[in-house]
């Protein structure tokens, strides 16, 4: 038995939808699906082609039609919850948390630090507030984290790292923050199984990014240790179009 779950910043569902989004479902057959960068209110979106056994929850952002996040879930969780519990935090609808038996499922879509940095130091706020409730999370029952980290942590996770070095994504301070992830016991889950480069999760829409594979691996799955034994694959979808993300996911081990 397994457990598969798929993450993917859909670049508005709206969007994705007109692109294929819920035949890649269909196709793919996820037990759990951890969306980001919805850009809408559960309200404003039919999912009529989606499995109905699919459970949806959604945090929206307070400003229309911008960040949000969102899971469907055919395993019923025993709770649901929204945000980090910090009202400085939780006006843009990105953390969403599911607490099954044996493990938490988080879904975030980090801020972007923004042109010329604007939001960067908001960004180091954040990413210690975040770290602080996935731990507390963890005193219960180990985590599963998913989502937009909005980072390339290692110069392999980035078609041009020198290129790049001060611009959002890529920030020293920025990288610190995954750092900081993984000191904490978090395991990128995709360099389990993979070592080697040019493996990425984002492109450009410039200059023919994707098609050249200029891209960043800032999307990730990462677990905590004690589910690390339990990881079967991690894998990246690149080929899948509709966003200028691709999938990723990961199969577990249960029972």
């Amino acid at each position: 038995m397994s457990l598969k779950i798929i993450s993917w910043n859909v670049n508005g569902i709206r969007a994705c939808q007109n692109k294929g989004f819920e035949f890649f479902i269909t196709d793919e057959n996820p037990d759990i699906i951890c969306l980001q960068e919805t850009k809408a209110e559960q309200s404003q979106v039919s999912l009529s082609d989606l499995d109905p056994s699919y459970k949806q929850w959604w945090n929206s952002a307070q400003r229309k039609g911008y960040s949000g996040t969102a899971i469907f879930s055919k395993i019923e969780p025993l709770n649901v919850t929204y945000g980090l519990n910090i009202e400085e935090h939780d006006k843009e609808g990105r953390v969403i948390t599911l607490e099954f038996k044996d493990y938490f499922l988080t879904t975030v879509y980090t801020p972007n630090s923004q042109n010329e940095l604007k939001r960067l130091s908001y960004r180091q706020t954040w990413d210690r507030a975040f770290l602080a409730f996935l731990k507390n999370l963890e005193k219960s029952k180990p985590v599963i984290i998913c989502g937009d980290l909005n980072v390339a942590h290692k110069e392999i996770d980035i078609a041009r790292p020198d290129a790049n070095r001060r611009n959002a994504g890529f920030t020293d301070e920025e990288r610190h923050g995954f750092d900081q992830l993984v000191a904490a016991g978090f395991v990128d889950t995709f360099r389990e199984f993979e070592k080697g480069a040019n493996h990425y999760t984002w492109w450009s829409y410039r200059a023919g990014a994707r098609a050249r594979n200029i891209g960043w691996r800032i999307d990730y799955f990462c677990v905590s240790q004690a589910l690390r034994s339990k990881l079967k694959e991690a894998f990246i979808l690149p080929e899948i179009l509709g966003s200028d993300h691709c999938p990723i996911g990961i199969a577990l081990k249960t029972g």
